[in-house]
């Protein structure tokens, strides 16, 4: 039986409230990465894809950035990759509720109805990956 995914709420990176509850009813990936992470940018494509091509379906994408220089940083980043979902700056309140994983990318696939459905560590290859969010979404 899959897990309760914990609720958050955490600021995106013009200073916005974003939280889960917003996304009741969608397919989450919730991937928490930082910029200076080489397998979490490795998978920086895959995710714009995915979101690309499933975003109509309900798919919503939320990068979790573990930046510790700022959400100005990040922005940059963020627009030199030409990452089309959401962004949001973690603090360790969150990274504790998912389990205080140590390493990233740790990436959590959520259920329309909230649960943890997969929770995985390291790059994963985007068409694996691609089979866990198409099962999810349907």
């Amino acid at each position: 039986m899959a897990l309760p995914a914990p609720a958050w709420k955490l600021k995106d990176l013009d200073g916005h409230e974003v939280s889960s509850d917003q996304f009741k009813g969608k397919v989450v990936v919730l991937d928490f990465w930082a910029t200076w992470c080489g397998p979490c940018v490795e998978e920086i494509p895959g995710y714009v894809a995915l979101q690309k091509k499933y975003g109509a379906d309900g798919l919503v994408i939320v990068g979790v950035s573990l930046d510790r220089t700022g959400p100005a940083r990040v922005k940059q980043f963020v627009q030199a990759n030409a990452m089309n979902y959401t962004i949001v700056m973690g603090e360790d309140e969150i990274v504790e509720a998912f389990g205080n994983f140590s390493a990233i990318p740790t990436t959590f696939l959520i259920s329309r109805d909230g649960r943890i459905l997969n929770q995985k560590t390291g790059a994963a290859a985007p068409e694996e990956y691609e089979k866990l969010v198409k099962a999810a979404l349907n």
